[in-house]
């Protein structure tokens, strides 16, 4: 797949006209010559809409081209492995750490070497060998019909599992990484034996085979399917940003938000990141660009346009988010999710999580 140029900005060269007292001026170049500022090649997990904007800023400030690679996850690895010394790919976009952290495990990434990271990020959202980092962040709560669910019966993503649920939750399936990740933090901070049983109790109170993406969990509890879901919180947020009278505008306005285990843990949260290829040719210029994603001017796009969390302090939500309340977050570092994903994946197989 050849490389699709996102945004190109040359930078003119200065003509040469010296003129001095007394003197008559140089003749002027015969003509104008572009100066490139080089460039930074992207392989992307993230859709192109949501991450073009940024783009687009990073080039209009620094002259820097970016191209870009848009793929599946799982195919953008195996091409990063198999090309090796040969790949182009400068930068590795994800969005969740459980892709990062299978890149890392392949040996494709190197450490991004910057203090802006280290000092920006929260450590629990980066890796502790600089191999990847948070861009932004996202939550994975609990979503219930408000005609049907009492707010005040819910608690923590625990208690789904509880007989109190029965045949009344959507969830995707075991094979979504969404969904790995979040066994595989339970695994870190509760042990095994706890997470097994949340998952099976999960399975139990299944209003339906799992099928289909966030957006059609929150869709199926707008249509009566189940009254509870578990989804990602950016695409709430965007379902409530379509036109008034559109149907997953409706959808939204039907459905509310709880943040889960807000006695306890706190809310299950993921990120959006990146990390720099093991080839990467064009090395400083993609610390440059993650460097500027972490920028303010960046993480407000991310907030804006994206309905994420910005994961440095300083940077305001949008009203439709800010609107959800405050929340406590999981403080379990994401690096540990790596060292529990295999299992998580077992003890979804073992309940008969589809």
């Amino acid at each position: 797949m050849p490389f699709k140029k996102i945004t190109s900005l040359a930078m003119a060269l200065a003509l040469t006209g010296l003129a001095a007292c007394g003197q008559d001026s140089l003749p002027p170049p015969a003509a104008e010559e572009a100066v490139p500022a080089g460039e930074v090649n992207i392989y992307s997990y993230r859709q192109e809409t949501l991450i073009k904007p940024l783009l687009d800023a990073f080039t209009e400030e620094t002259g820097i081209t970016v191209n870009v690679v848009s793929g599946k996850a799982d195919a953008l690895l195996e091409r990063l492995k198999n090309e090796g010394i040969n790949s182009p790919a400068d930068i590795l976009l994800t969005a969740d750490v459980g892709r990062l952290l299978r890149a890392q495990a392949a040996g494709v990434v190197q450490p991004i070497e910057s203090d802006v990271v280290n000092e920006v990020v929260p450590a629990a959202y980066r890796d502790p060998a600089g191999e990847w980092v948070g861009l932004s962040l996202r939550a994975r709560t609990i979503f219930y019909a408000k005609d049907r669910v009492d707010p005040a019966t819910l608690s923590t993503m625990a208690a789904l599992a509880g007989d109190d649920f029965k045949d009344k939750i959507c969830i995707r399936a075991a094979s979504n990484i969404y969904n790995q990740s979040m066994l595989a933090a339970m695994v870190a901070r509760d042990g095994a034996e706890a997470a097994e049983a949340w998952a099976a109790g999960m399975v139990a109170n299944m209003a339906r085979q799992p099928q289909g993406g966030d957006r059609d969990q929150l869709r199926a509890v707008a249509a009566g399917e189940c009254d509870i879901a578990v989804s990602n919180t950016y695409y709430y947020g965007r379902m409530m940003a379509d036109e008034p009278g559109s149907r997953d505008r409706e959808v939204a306005e039907s459905i509310g938000l709880f943040w889960s285990d807000q006695e306890g843990a706190g809310t299950h949260v993921n990120i959006a990141g990146a990390a720099v290829t093991k080839h990467a040719k064009n090395k400083a210029n993609a610390v440059a660009l993650i460097e500027f994603l972490l920028s303010p001017e960046a993480q407000q796009i991310y907030a804006e346009g994206v309905y994420e969390f910005p994961i440095r302090d300083g940077v305001a939500p949008t009203p439709i988010v800010e609107a959800w309340g405050p929340f406590t977050a999981d403080s379990t570092a994401l690096s540990l999710i790596g060292d529990h994903t295999t299992e998580a994946v077992m003890i979804m197989d073992r309940v008969g999580w589809q």
